[in-house]
């Protein structure tokens, strides 16, 4: 379906809908995760490496069943925001990150899936206090604009003028993006854990999905 102009005219082109949002009272559950976690991980040291290994998301556990239902939960939500008003149906994959001091992840995007995002099951509250440059966001995760030099002739007000848009998330923070989206997690520079688990829906196929013919 072709988009309508507003009132006025105009056209919103080629949105990009990011999802970020707070779970509530997800303390206990982070604590379980937590624990399950670095004891997979005290077994396999590749666990954040060799994330295609196991679906972490299949474990029987409960509170991999709760993360399951907040994702499946914050994915619906998702779509009805982005107008999508019937069933679509998706596996479920996802991998835990362990990350230490000095560890990130490179700018990269997840091919083969539709929807990518991650739950931050613990953040470190403090960094070390490092000499050099000050605008280091550790732990911080940041996302590119798509349209590669949009904003080359931006000038001062225009919103295409920020490439990059950078979130600090928390403990109990979910995210849901396009999986097409190019991301970066700045390095971890504190002694703590950084613990997530980030997870890929993939389309399971249906002729519904095709766009109505104009």
């Amino acid at each position: 379906m072709k988009q309508k102009p507003d009132p006025n005219g105009f056209y919103q082109l080629w949105p990009t809908l990011l999802l970020r949002r707070e779970i509530p009272q997800a303390e206990m559950a982070n604590k379980v995760l937590a624990a399950e976690i670095q004891s997979l991980e005290s077994a396999r040291k590749d666990l954040t490496t060799d994330y295609l290994a196991e679906n972490f998301l299949d474990r029987d556990h409960p509170a991999i069943g709760w993360l399951r239902e907040c994702i499946n939960k914050s994915a619906i939500d998702y779509l009805r925001q982005a107008g999508i008003d019937y069933r679509v149906d998706w596996a479920m994959q996802g991998w835990a990150n362990v990350n230490r001091f000095g560890d990130y992840h490179d700018l990269h995007n997840h091919p083969h899936a539709w929807l990518s995002g991650t739950y931050y099951v613990a953040i470190p509250e403090k960094y070390e206090d490092l000499p050099g440059r000050k605008d280091r966001r550790p732990g911080a995760i940041s996302f590119y604009d798509p349209r590669p030099q949009a904003n080359m002739t931006a000038i001062r007000n225009d919103p295409q003028i920020e490439a990059e848009f950078t979130v600090q998330p928390k403990a109990g923070t979910i995210m849901i993006w396009p999986a097409f989206l190019h991301h970066f997690v700045h390095p971890n520079l504190s002694r703590e854990q950084r613990i997530s688990v980030s997870f890929n829906l993939v389309l399971k196929w249906s002729d519904s999905y095709l766009p109505a013919q104009n």
